[in-house]
C-alpha cells in the first residue's frame, strides 16, 4: 500500500511522517508553496511542491507515485483560499459545483476529487493515534467550581457554533461568551479575548458534533498555552479522543508552572 501526505502548515505533517516512518511507510508528499515548512523537504523521500489551487498537479503526481491513501495535515490558513491565488482547471471545475465554500465543502470536494483517481484521504491521526487526548484532567491543578460551569456554558455555545462551522473554540468568563473563534485561528481568538475581557479566561476548543477526522482535527500545543498565559486565561477544555496534543510534555510543563488547568472532556 502507497500511502501519500498532504502537508499544510505547522508541525502536523512532520508528527505524520516520523508515525508512518515508525510504521515501516514511506510517504509521498504534496507540499503547498503558501503554506508548508520548507524543512518538509528534508524529510520526505519523494516530495512535490504546489500552489495551493494546483489540484490537477497534486493528484497527478500521486497517481504517479501509485498512492491509493491519503493524508492530509496541517492547517492551510482559511484566508489563503481567498488569497486571489489561481487554481487549475480541476480545481475551478470543483468550486464551481460545490453548494457552498466553508471548510468542511472544499476540503471534502477536494477528497471527492480524490476518490475518482482512487486515491481515499483517510483519518488524518491515523499514524498518529498516541498524540489524541485522553478524557480527563491532564494537570496537576483540577478545574475550580467556576471554571467547570464556564466548561459546561462553552460546551453549550460551542455544540452550535461548531456544527455551523463558525469556529470550534470560543473563552468564557463568569458564564458569558466574550469571544468566537473565526477565520484567525485559536490561539489569535484566545489573545482577542484578553483584550477585551479582564482575566479569569477558560477557553474550550471542541470538535465538531461528527468531526471528519480525515480534516480540520482539533489541535492545541505549546503556543496554546502560551496564547492563554498573555490573555491570563486559567483553564482550557478540549475534546478527549478527537484533538491532537503537540508537544505534550512541553505543553503541559509550561501549563503546570502557570498553574493552568487543562482537561479533556
Amino acid at each position: 500500500m502507497n500511502y501519500g501526505l498532504i502537508a499544510g502548515n505547522g508541525q502536523f505533517p512532520f508528527l505524520v511522517v516520523s508515525g508512518a516512518r515508525k510504521a515501516g511507510v514511506s510517504l509521498s508528499i504534496v507540499a503547498i508553496n503558501e503554506e508548508t515548512n520548507p524543512k518538509i523537504n528534508d524529510v520526505a523521500e519523494n516530495v512535490i511542491w504546489v500552489g495551493i489551487g494546483q489540484l490537477g498537479k497534486m493528484i497527478s503526481f500521486f497517481k504517479k507515485h501509485g498512492v491509493e491513501k491519503a493524508i492530509m495535515a496541517g492547517q492551510v490558513k482559511h484566508v489563503q483560499i481567498f488569497s486571489g491565488s489561481i487554481p487549475d482547471l480541476r480545481m475551478v471545475k470543483m468550486l464551481w459545483n460545490l453548494p457552498r465554500r466553508n471548510t468542511d465543502a472544499l476540503i471534502g470536494g477536494v477528497a471527492s476529487e480524490m476518490a475518482k483517481d482512487g486515491i481515499e484521504l483517510i483519518d488524518s491521526t491515523y499514524f498518529i493515534k498516541d498524540q489524541l487526548a485522553p478524557i480527563g484532567v491532564l494537570t496537576k491543578r483540577k478545574p475550580t467550581d467556576i471554571e467547570v460551569g464556564n466548561i459546561e456554558y462553552g460546551l453549550h455555545i460551542t455544540s452550535e457554533t461548531a456544527r455551523l462551522d463558525l469556529g470550534q473554540t470560543v473563552v468564557i468568563r463568569a458564564n458569558a461568551c466574550v469571544a468566537i473563534e473565526a477565520m484567525e485561528g485559536t490561539d489569535a481568538t484566545i489573545k482577542r479575548a484578553g483584550e477585551l475581557a479582564n482575566g479569569k479566561l477558560t477557553v474550550v476548543k471542541v470538535a465538531k458534533p461528527d468531526q471528519d477526522m480525515r480534516f480540520d482535527v482539533p489541535v492545541v500545543g505549546v503556543p496554546t498555552v502560551e496564547s492563554m498565559i498573555v490573555a491570563n486565561a486559567t483553564c482550557l477544555s478540549i475534546t478527549a479522543g478527537k484533538t491532537l496534543i503537540f508537544d505534550r510534555e512541553e505543553m503541559l510543563a509550561l501549563a503546570n508552572k502557570n498553574k493552568l488547568c487543562i482537561v479533556g472532556s
